[in-house]
């Protein structure tokens, strides 16, 4: 396989200085000055706006006594915050990479495990200083934490203060804070091989470019993918059969010290999607309210209505929406050659999980045979960041879903979505989503 030089996604938490510039060094991730500086004004003040995701909710009750978090030796508060966050512990996933926070304590023999649902992911090192958050508001978007992992003192969570935004708010996180997934060329020690490329994977990217650096348990047939194995400088050509199809992670790696034995397959592809749909859904927000703030000070000086949007703004709004869609869609998904099966018991429990309209669909149904979902539109719909979505945007993008469900809207994006399939779609959403119901007689071609 030819390597090109392309970008990926990994949950990188820097959140020291230290680790900052080791961070700049190896992946030359900085956000501008500027775009630090429009952050932190109106109308987004995200170092200074109150903030309810799930780890700021649980912080405040432990602080308040409600919330007791037990320690243990082995793993310190992981497990207890696992269930306190509502986090299942099949969503482990592996990462050997040295690209993130804790880069000392991660090498091939000694992974980093990371565990998610809709809204909160979580980091953990053997014998690490701290455990890692990332959790999503439904204002603000990706928010960063840290929970020392001394026993000694009480447990208080400690939130980022702008330091991770330093490679979390970027192109590769769609110039918002948010979350990345990175595929590297990984060296015996764990050192990405920046010189042989890295890649930006999402539910787009080709299967061989995916999860360099990263342990996968589960079987995917004839594709191949860049797991499981190490490489070297000098390797000009890539022996993908080392790390496929793997259903044991045993003669690899010991999975004694973590909570499960496996890095699911499934768990990372639906991993992929759901952090840059996040990236999405935030984009649309911070663009909405900073295109509709600059609107409305033009108003005030040029004499004009307080509400009207300037075709500006309409403008941006408008490409956001667009964005928006194509990833709620799964636009341009890579289309599977084979069927791919996990092995934690993520799949079945991410499917259990979910609304379900009268005839028992859900989005988050897995197909797994030709693409990830059966229902390919993202279940991050139904969260807390699309409700939270300004009015200006989340109603254009129920009337744009509308219309293309409805077959109003001739666009070959959108060819991947049959008739009966596009049909199918509005009824679950139409009994499942506020808002598409009564919209749905009133759609019209955008």
């Amino acid at each position: 396989m030819n390597v090109t030089n392309r970008h990926r996604i990994d949950f990188d938490f820097p959140y020291v200085r230290w680790c900052t510039m080791m961070a700049i060094g190896l992946f030359g991730c900085v956000v501008s000055r500027a775009q630090d500086a429009s952050f932190e004004s109106a109308p987004i003040h995200y170092l200074s706006a109150p903030v309810h995701d799930p780890v700021a909710e649980l912080a405040a009750k432990v602080d308040a006594g409600d919330v007791s978090l037990k320690y243990d030796p082995k793993h310190g508060y992981l497990k207890s915050v696992l269930e306190a966050l509502e986090v299942p512990v099949s969503s482990q996933t592996l990462v050997f990479s040295k690209t993130s926070l804790q880069l000392r304590r991660i090498t091939p023999r000694r992974p980093r495990a990371l565990y998610f649902n809709d809204n909160v992911y979580v980091g953990w090192c053997q014998r690490g200083d701290v455990i890692e958050f990332a959790a999503t508001d439904a204002k603000q978007g990706a928010m960063f934490y840290t929970l020392s992992q001394s026993p000694d003192e009480t447990p208080k969570f400690v939130r980022d203060r702008g330091q991770c935004l330093t490679c979390h708010a970027s192109s590769r996180t769609q110039n918002v804070p948010g979350y990345l997934v990175r595929s590297v060329f990984a060296d015996p020690a764990g050192h990405p091989i920046l010189g042989s490329g890295t890649y930006t994977t999402d539910h787009t990217s080709p299967f061989e470019e995916r999860w360099g650096g990263w342990y996968v348990t589960g079987t995917h047939g004839e594709m191949r993918h860049m797991g499981n194995q190490t490489y070297q400088p000098e390797d000009q050509q890539d022996d993908l059969e080392r790390g496929a199809n793997r259903e044991s992670l045993d003669g690899i790696v010991s999975t004694t010290p973590y909570l499960s034995p496996h890095s699911d397959l499934v768990a990372l592809m639906v991993l992929e999607h759901q952090t840059q749909m996040h990236n999405a859904i935030a984009a649309a927000n911070y663009e909405t309210r900073q295109a509709t703030h600059q609107s409305y000070q033009m108003n005030e000086f040029l004499g004009r209505e307080p509400d009207f949007l300037s075709e500006s703004a309409q403008r941006r709004i408008a490409a956001s929406v667009d964005r928006v869609v194509k990833h709620l869609l799964m636009c341009d998904e890579f289309q599977l050659t084979s069927p791919v099966s996990g092995t934690s018991g993520f799949a079945e429990e991410f499917s259990g999980g979910g609304i379900r309209d009268s005839k028992g669909r859900s989005l988050r149904e897995l197909e797994l045979n030709t693409r990830l979902f059966r229902y390919p539109c993202s279940y991050l719909i139904y969260s807390d960041a699309f409700d939270g979505l300004p009015v200006e945007v989340r109603s254009r993008i129920i009337t744009r879903l509308t219309a293309i469900l409805k077959n109003e809207v001739d666009d070959p994006e959108f060819a991947h979505l049959t008739p009966p399939l596009r049909s199918e779609l509005l009824e679950i959403l139409c009994e499942t989503k506020p808002g598409f119901a009564e919209n749905k007689e009133h759609a019209s071609s955008l």
